[in-house]
């Protein structure tokens, strides 16, 4: 069993988390505090051992994992020229509002998001449609009849984070089924980033249903993005994947790459295999302990912290804290103030916020949550 209560030094070690702001204890951007599982660091350093690292392509044992994959977890079947290899997903965001608009169109998404959905558009000279989400029986979704009036001739693609960050929620097949209606309805390309999909904390309760679970006629406008960055903690080796059911829809996505895509490193592309292929036992473990704090971060500051909302989250291993309720101003420079680095609700689309990271050693969350608690308080 994996013991994530072991502390990794981390500072010094070129971290974007860590060293960005060395003065600072960081419980901001998506990246755990945890080892990579065994399996995969037994691939990089057998990949490591071979001594040459010359450019790469996608080897068949990959292609048939991640196949296998989409099968035993999504339920997709998926051939192998559905999927193509990503340096990245924030990339892939950016390839979808090229491939699909041009200067005066429009990309929608909903807030509160992963602030590269707010800024993709810029890439291909569109406008920004940015809808709230709502609350629907005390659980965040989509407002549709705000997406209604906004949505117009010019908006080309609808921009997904499901699960969502930073809400947390698992959106049900109803929801994202309407959604795809909303979207053949406009006649809008589907981009759904799904890269927190195996992270979620209650599969029973709240099953992924992803864009590739679509009706035949609906998945015709998707553009699915995965990733085992965020769920085997190795983000830092660059890769992802699209899958495109429809023949148009993927040549016009792979014609949007251009030359500006960097070669994906061969050691991203071993690790993603031994990640999909022999990481479940680690991952199962993972999230029995991102439960444990989950649930010690939402009871420890609606205890402490009354007023303050904090959605049901269902996954990721983020915490979206909205402190307008309680009449809390300034949060993150309170958080600042007091030594922690959080991720402001500002870059997200909403002002008053912080997300935090729990995805750390419990004893280190329990330490930043009695500061944050300080903090605010003042």
């Amino acid at each position: 069993m994996a013991n994530f209560d072991d502390a990794i030094t981390r500072r010094a070690t070129g971290s974007l988390k860590w060293d960005r702001r060395p003065d600072l204890n960081p419980l901001w951007v998506a990246d755990m505090d945890f080892t990579s599982p065994p399996a995969v660091i037994e691939a990089l350093q057998k990949r490591l051992d071979h001594g040459v690292f010359g450019y790469a392509i996608p080897h068949p044992s990959l292609i048939e994992t991640l196949i296998s994959y989409l099968d035993r977890r999504i339920g997709a079947q998926v051939s192998e020229e559905e999927i193509i290899h990503l340096g990245g997903l924030v990339p892939a965001l950016s390839l979808g509002a090229s491939a699909f608009g041009s200067p005066g169109d429009a990309a929608m998404t909903c807030t509160p998001v992963y602030p590269p959905f707010l800024g993709v558009h810029r890439d291909a000279e569109m406008e920004l449609q940015a809808v709230d989400h709502c609350l629907v029986e005390d659980s965040w979704s989509f407002d549709w009849e705000a997406m209604e009036k906004t949505v117009t001739a010019r908006t080309k693609i609808f921009i997904l984070s499901n699960p969502a960050n930073p809400l947390g929620r698992v959106f049900t097949a109803a929801e994202i089924t309407q959604l795809a209606e909303f979207c053949e309805r406009h006649d809008l390309i589907l981009l759904s980033d799904e890269i927190h999909c195996d992270l979620i904390l209650d599969e029973k309760k709240t099953p992924h249903f992803s864009a590739l679970n679509l009706p035949e006629e609906l998945r015709k406008r998707t553009i699915t993005l995965l990733a085992p960055s965020k769920t085997y903690n190795i983000a830092g080796l660059g890769y992802a994947f699209a899958v495109i059911p429809d023949e148009n829809v993927r040549k016009r996505f792979n014609s949007a790459k251009g030359h500006t895509l960097p070669e994906i490193n061969c050691l991203a592309y071993y690790a993603a295999e031994a990640a999909y292929r022999d990481g479940e036992p680690w991952r199962q473990d993972l999230i029995a302990y991102l439960t444990k704090n989950r649930d010690l971060l939402t009871e420890t500051l609606r205890k402490e912290l009354p007023g303050i909302a904090i959605p049901e989250i269902e996954a990721t291993y983020l915490a979206w804290i909205d402190c307008r309720p309680a009449g809390i101003e300034s949060p993150m420079q309170k958080a600042e103030k007091a030594g922690l680095f959080l991720s402001d609700g500002t870059f997200f689309g909403h002002r008053g916020c912080v997300r935090m990271n729990f995805g750390t050693q419990t004893a280190r969350l329990q330490e930043a949550l009695d500061i944050f608690i300080q903090a605010v308080r003042s």
